[in-house]
């Protein structure tokens, strides 16, 4: 795993990597914006009580939480948009690294579409349910970031691997191949996970878990052959 993701991080000077770099860093800011707005919405046009000066310190609060969660969820939110661009990325990785590949027949859009589309209502509903987690800061400190990454490097790792293998397999095998490997690839979507709340390195780690995918996939495959 850890080389997958050396070899994703040593390619993104890669011409072709880097073309796609600026729309994904572009998608990223725009999904960051698209977060801070809406949260920033939700939480200060809801009233929770009429007493103006509790009021008063729920906005306050609600600013902090607000960056928090907008800090959160936007790399995920900007996930659901991998299907736009990882083809052309999985064909760089795939001509530096498995030369002998033939050329995949790809993803229909419909069906990156339908990923994506269920990955950002599993991503909303899942870290919706994690927010009583915050309550337990003051009590058990690690109780929300285990159950931010954990939820969220599943969903992540389902993902991308979803979209990297139904390049070159049908739904039957990708699913077998990612069920006999459900252990390892929960770790690879933990790290891709964890990357994307890393400041700067979120705006790119879309790129860098999609070649990691990449190398995983490819390496899983050829084991079980």
């Amino acid at each position: 795993m850890l080389n997958a993701f050396s070899r994703a991080l040593g390619q993104l000077t890669d011409p072709r990597i880097l073309r796609i770099l600026g729309v994904v860093v572009l998608l990223s800011i725009a999904s960051f914006l698209a977060s801070w707005f809406g949260i920033g919405w939700l939480l200060t046009s809801t009233r929770l009580v009429d007493i103006a000066w509790l009021d008063t310190a729920i906005d306050v609060l609600g600013g902090l939480a607000t960056l928090l969660l907008t800090w959160l969820l936007f790399p995920l939110v900007a996930s659901a948009f991998v299907a736009l661009f990882l083809d052309r990325i999985a064909v760089a990785v795939e001509a530096r690294y498995y030369p002998d590949l033939p050329p995949s027949p790809g993803i229909p859009w419909w069906q990156g579409l339908l990923c994506s589309l269920r990955f950002l209502g599993l991503v909303l509903v899942m870290n919706v349910l994690l927010l009583p987690l915050l309550l337990l800061l003051w009590i058990v400190p690690p109780a929300y970031p285990v159950g931010y990454y954990a939820v969220n490097g599943f969903l992540l790792g389902r993902e991308y691997f979803d979209l990297v293998a139904l390049r070159r397999l049908q739904p039957g095998p990708a699913r077998a191949l990612r069920q006999r490997h459900s252990g390892e690839l929960l770790a690879t979507g933990v790290v891709g996970a964890i990357l994307a709340t890393v400041p700067l390195v979120n705006f790119i780690a879309p790129v860098i878990v999609t070649a990691a995918m990449v190398h995983r996939f490819e390496a899983w495959r050829r084991a079980a052959r």
